[in-house]
């Protein structure tokens, strides 16, 4: 089967994945990380793309983010990958890949998973054993967005301004979503359609953006085959 070709459409929230080769470590020292950021926000500024949240992982990272451009994410992946893979190679005197491929992505229904997205990635390295809470873990957006620091990466969306009248309304209402956390079904659905490529949200969302491009947005039902109407 061909592999489906990355959607990118300009204005939409878009969760993205990129890990290592073979999962291996792509952070070595807390330098890294802190590279990785900076080239984060030099590129996002540069290649107009909004980042609503990010989590660094040992060996993979997870973005939220949203492009004024068609092009603007797969430059802003492209920089990022080819300037960091230099940087890390040289500090471990290592040649040859570090990502597994190209990256992962797809769109997301705002209104439906973009806050749940944020806690999804928030959650990450509490659920892989790397600290006790979210607000532990320096490598994440999180502490932006629960007022524990400023983040010059961080854009929020629109849809963090709506939980609250004042920024100290807003930090304790997201806490309190972290907290809660969301389900194992919510986690799997974020993960396999960003790894699928599949667009996630409701019917609605899905034929309006359809009629944006002739990509393949949905897995097809077995024994239909998929069919795209042409757009005059």
């Amino acid at each position: 089967m061909a592999r489906l070709h990355r959607l990118t459409v300009p204005g939409y929230p878009h969760h993205l994945i990129q890990r290592g080769n073979n999962r291996q470590p792509i952070v070595s020292v807390a330098a890294d990380y802190r590279i990785l950021l900076e080239l984060l926000d030099e590129n996002a500024h540069k290649f107009q793309v909004q980042v609503h949240a990010y989590v660094l992982m040992t060996n993979h990272f997870h973005l939220l983010a949203t492009p004024a451009t068609q092009d603007g994410l797969p430059l802003l992946m492209q920089a990022v990958g080819r300037r960091y893979v230099r940087h890390f190679n040289q500090q471990q005197g290592r040649t040859g890949t570090l990502w597994e491929g190209r990256y992962r992505s797809t769109l997301i229904q705002a209104d439906r998973h973009l806050l749940a997205c944020m806690v999804y990635m928030d959650l990450n390295p509490v659920r892989a054993g790397l600290t006790a809470t979210a607000n532990d873990y320096p490598w994440s957006s999180h502490a932006h967005y629960a007022g524990l620091h400023a983040d010059n990466v961080v854009t929020p969306h629109p849809l963090y301004w709506s939980l609250g009248n004042t920024p100290f309304a807003r930090e304790i209402a997201y806490q309190e979503m972290v907290a809660t956390g969301i389900t194992f079904k919510q986690q799997q659905v974020l993960t396999q359609s960003a790894l699928m490529g599949w667009a996630l949200g409701d019917v609605d969302y899905v034929a309006d953006l359809q009629k944006r491009t002739l990509r393949r947005l949905e897995k097809a039902k077995s024994g239909r085959p998929f069919k795209v109407e042409r757009q005059d």
